[in-house]
């Protein structure tokens, strides 16, 4: 390795809520009807850079549920981290940004939601993993597309 090349080192230095909401809006009338439950999660990701190689990442995770046209519950997570990430191209760091550092994050933002929801006397609720690598490839592919003439 010359003198030149700089040491690929990717460090987590921190990983933390940065904020979170619980709201269950017709509590507790939504306990007595039957729970037909329509889910829709929003997915955000947010990369701030710090000084020195160091990066923050924010995983934005909102899910609203309502049953019978009524919202039985909305959680907001917003997760964070800290990362120190050098030696990386650019392309790749980008990837490290955008999906590599979300998918560490990711466990920790669906604890908290599983943890809120349960707390809210609701049914369990588990998030599916995220494919952020494939998220991450199709925004490439359509900011491609985009790029292109028509």
């Amino acid at each position: 390795m010359s003198a030149e090349q700089q040491e690929q080192q990717f460090i987590i230095q921190r990983i933390y809520i940065k904020d979170v909401s619980f709201e269950a809006p017709n509590s507790p009338g939504v306990f007595t009807q039957e729970w037909n439950p329509d889910t829709n999660l929003d997915l955000n990701t947010l990369v701030n850079p710090l000084t020195n190689d160091n990066y923050e990442v924010e995983l934005a995770i909102t899910i609203t549920v309502k049953s019978n046209d009524k919202t039985a519950f909305l959680v907001e997570v917003k997760q964070g981290g800290v990362f120190f990430i050098t030696g990386y191209a650019q392309e790749q760091l980008n990837q490290l940004l955008a999906a590599y550092c979300p998918n560490i994050l990711f466990p920790y933002a669906r604890e908290v939601i599983a943890s809120l929801v349960s707390k809210g006397s609701f049914p369990e609720l588990h998030l599916s993993p995220i494919n952020f690598d494939a998220l991450y490839a199709r925004r490439l592919q359509e900011e491609q597309q985009a790029g292109q003439p028509a």
